[in-house]
């Protein structure tokens, strides 16, 4: 057996993520062309990489597939329900910044907090006779960070691209998304809740606690460990 190593398959992750593994001394690289997803790894013996798209990484690393997996703590958190007991994180990357935030129109003067929003939403639905509608595409995190802040009278709908526009759109009343400067928030006329932040997240590469492991593999794994340390 080898240990499989789990990178994002294109864009600045799979960059900054083979820039750190170099600056260690482990060389990861793509083979073939841009629609291949095989790599190499040089600088450690028995190390597979495995070139994944980022929300892929969480389940393979849940389900055993792979030993270890970069990719951003909100999709960790997002897709494994019960993260802690499945992964654990190895080392923050210190790229790949966002925050999962809560906004609402910059129209909406009087609501500046949560408790404001969960006042907006009981309005809401009084008046319209139907939810306020949030859109996001991390329906677990917004779900159990709006009960724990006891906002009411919500509804989540799916937005997998532009969930910004879903306000312009009329789609969606507010939005729960990630965020990196708040440049895009702003063009489309949306403010961040003061106690709107629901998580920061970063690039992180984490270890499977389900992936089998033999002898060997368990010196690889040492032996990894301490390269990256």
């Amino acid at each position: 057996m080898t240990i499989k190593l789990g990178v994002p398959s294109k864009g600045r992750l799979m960059e900054k993520t083979f820039q750190w593994f170099g600056a260690r001394g482990i060389t990861l690289q793509r083979t073939g062309s841009d629609r291949e997803y095989a790599g190499a790894v040089e600088g450690i013996d028995d190390v597979t990489l495995m070139l994944l798209s980022a929300g892929e990484i969480p389940r393979e690393l849940a389900a055993g597939r792979i030993h270890l997996g970069v990719t951003g703590t909100d999709l960790v958190q997002e897709k494994l329900a019960l993260w802690e007991q499945l992964v654990q994180p190895v080392e923050e990357l210190q790229f790949g910044h966002a925050d999962l935030i809560i906004a609402v129109p910059q129209a909406w003067i009087d609501v500046d907090t949560l408790d404001d929003l969960d006042a907006a939403a009981a309005a809401f639905r009084a008046h319209h006779g139907f939810r306020l509608r949030i859109a996001t595409k991390y329906h677990r995190l917004v779900r159990n960070f709006l009960r724990a802040a006891g906002v009411a009278d919500y509804a989540l709908v799916d937005s997998q691209g532009a969930t910004e526009g879903t306000v312009k759109n009329e789609t969606a009343e507010a939005i729960a998304d990630i965020t990196s400067s708040g440049e895009t928030l702003r063009a489309n006329h949306l403010k961040i809740l003061s106690d709107g932040m629901i998580l920061q997240s970063q690039a992180t590469l984490w270890r499977s606690r389900t992936a089998p492991m033999e002898d060997a593999d368990r010196v690889t794994m040492a032996k990894l460990t301490e390269l990256l340390a």
